[in-house]
This record gives C-alpha cells, structure tokens and sequence, in this order.
C-alpha cells in the first residue's frame, strides 16, 4: 500500500532530481519512493529494488489489460466486423521488451533511378504509396458536439500527407523480420503477404499516439476512423484493418471504397467510419492508467495492420504496420514512417 501510495505521490520526472526543501537534498524519483516507504513502514528499499517492483507493476498491468480484452464480451463487432478464432484461445504471455528498429539510410535499388529518371511518380519512396496507389491521409478521432454551437474534435493519430516531389529525402527502411512476431503468422499475416506481394508495398509507422483526451464527460461522444486514398487507376479496392494483440488477430474491419474522378486521379475516401467497442474499450482502458510507462507496456502488445487490395483482381496495393506509443510531445500525435524490406 505505502508502494501504491508513493507512485501516485512521485510522478514520473525523468532524469530530473527533485530537491526536498526541509532536507535541501536531491532525490531522484526511486530514491524518493523508497524514502517514502522507510518512513511509513520503517523498511528499507533500495533504489535499484524499487525500479525492479515498478517494472513487474507495469508488465502484470499489461498482462491484465490484454486478458480483459481476450474475452468475447468485449468484442461488440461493427457491420462487416470479422472475429478471428484466435480471440478466445490466445494464451495469456509475457510482453516482450520493446526492441529498437535497425535503420538503413541507403536508398532502395530502383528508388534513386526513379528520382534521378522520373520514371516513378515522385511519391514512391517518400511516403505511403506504389506508382497505382497512395495514402493520403489516415486519422483515428473522437468528436464531441455538446450544443450547436459547440464542436471538438481530438486526433488520436494521424498522418496527412501532401504531395513530394523529387528532391525530398528517401524513407528509412526497416528490416520486416523484426516485426514478424507482432502481427499474425496464419494465413493473411503480415509475412505470407510479404512472400507473395510485391516488396514496394509494405510500409511501417511508429505513431506517437495522443491520449491527452478528457473522457470523463464522455456522453454523445463519437469515435471515428478516416483514410483517404488516390491513384492512377479506376478500380474498387478493399481495405481489410485487423487489430492485434500480442501477435493474434482479435478483430478484422473490412470495407470497400469505389474511385471518383476528380482532379486528374481517382479519389478513394473512407470518412468517419465508426471505430469498434474494442478500440474504444481499449482506450478507456489506457486512460486509467496512470502513468504513461504503463500504457506504452501495453501498447508494445498492441499492433494493427492495414492491408489494401483491388477487390476484382485481388492484387496486393499496399500493406502498412501500424506500432504505438503514448506522445509525450505538447504537439500532439506525431508519426514516422519506414519502407518494410527483407535484407
């Protein structure tokens, strides 16, 4: 209780040492928990075995929070809404230790004589996009609207991407074995469509999520998903999202777009589709926690994959991973974006 007690006294402050104005010392965080405890208990606690204890807190948290979310009574699909088998049977595991992406600089062969040649269009390699397809812009959102006169609107994530042109910088590329183990192996996973597709449509973003929202008043708040696509070719595509936990898919949305002419190229807009009960669940959830560590402990287990293909001919135009952390940034959500390769 006296360990409870001095986390939510203690917030987390970093690197920062906190000074006690009745002693004039510099503690640090741990330092300051551990001194909280001597003194309501009389036991000594170490400042290495008080980082130990918040670190088991903060993976039996997650472990807690991904088993409430195993169970079917949450999974209130939208229509079109798959379940996946693996929902109800994924074994409670430990989370894994979040692994650092190893980063190439060196520019995918082909990709240079594009922007040398300009037999691409100027996007690929840049962003989100093949020569048939690109994303234009992706947000997961809440809005609320209290009286007419009254409207808000906060961005979970979102990416906004305008047109490159040449002489933008090339994207990092990330190698894709080092998120096999995120997404699901079984069929439609993340590294049978990598063997089958074509390697310039596989993308990753690491999204620094913002969760700053208040959602104490929460009535007649709507919760929203927007992707908008466009490309060269008249076609219907489908886009299929599977959201995953710890590696297995729980829920699957899949939607068809049709193109309109506008401009010079065929627009593909998915507009305020409403986001699941799970996903809304799910970040009701990561609001009670209270600190952010313990949200990005959960958030390591937590992946969605969004996967676009032409629903007449099935062909693969783009895959994109999706990863998580809490945004610690007074901007707001932020992203990066990465090519998925096999070296």
């Amino acid at each position: 209780q006296s360990f409870q007690e001095a986390l939510a006294i203690y917030p987390p402050c970093g690197r920062r040492k906190i000074i006690l104005s009745n002693e004039g010392k510099m503690y640090g965080r741990n330092e300051l928990i551990a001194r909280y405890i001597k003194l309501r208990t009389g036991k000594t606690r170490t400042r290495k075995q008080v980082s130990s204890h918040i670190q088991v807190l903060a993976r039996r948290t997650s472990r807690d929070v991904h088993s409430k979310f195993k169970t079917r009574e949450f999974f209130q699909f939208w229509p079109g809404a798959v379940a996946s088998e693996d929902a109800s049977s994924c074994p409670d595991m430990k989370p894994f230790i979040q692994q650092s992406f190893t980063l190439h600089h060196t520019p995918i062969s082909g990709y240079q004589e594009a922007s040398l040649g300009h037999s691409h269009p100027p996007w690929q390699g840049r962003c989100i996009g093949t020569p048939k397809i690109r994303l234009v812009e992706f947000s997961a959102f809440a809005e609320h609207q209290r009286d007419p006169a009254t409207y808000t609107k906060h961005l979970f994530v979102h990416i906004g991407q305008s047109a490159p042109s040449y002489g933008e910088t090339l994207l990092e590329s990330v190698d894709i074995r080092q998120i096999y183990d995120k997404f699901p192996e079984k069929k439609g996973g993340l590294k049978e469509l990598f063997q089958k597709g074509t390697p310039n449509t596989f993308f990753l973003v690491k999204f620094w999520a913002d969760l700053s929202l208040d959602i104490r008043d929460g009535a007649g708040m709507f919760y929203g998903v927007t992707s908008q696509y466009e490309g060269i070719e008249n076609m219907t595509i489908t886009c299929s999202s599977k959201v995953c936990s710890f590696g297995k898919q729980v829920v699957e949305k899949v939607e068809t777009e049709y193109a309109r002419f506008e401009d010079g190229r065929f627009a593909y807009r998915i507009q305020s589709s409403p986001m699941c009960e799970y996903l809304v669940n799910f970040i009701h959830k990561l609001k009670q926690l209270p600190e952010k560590y313990m949200m990005n402990s959960v958030l390591e287990n937590f992946t969605i994959l969004q996967v676009v293909t032409n629903r007449d001919t099935q062909e693969l135009l783009l895959c994109v991973a999706y990863v998580f952390e809490v945004s610690t940034s007074q901007h707001g959500a932020q992203h990066h974006i990465y090519r998925l390769v096999k070296d």
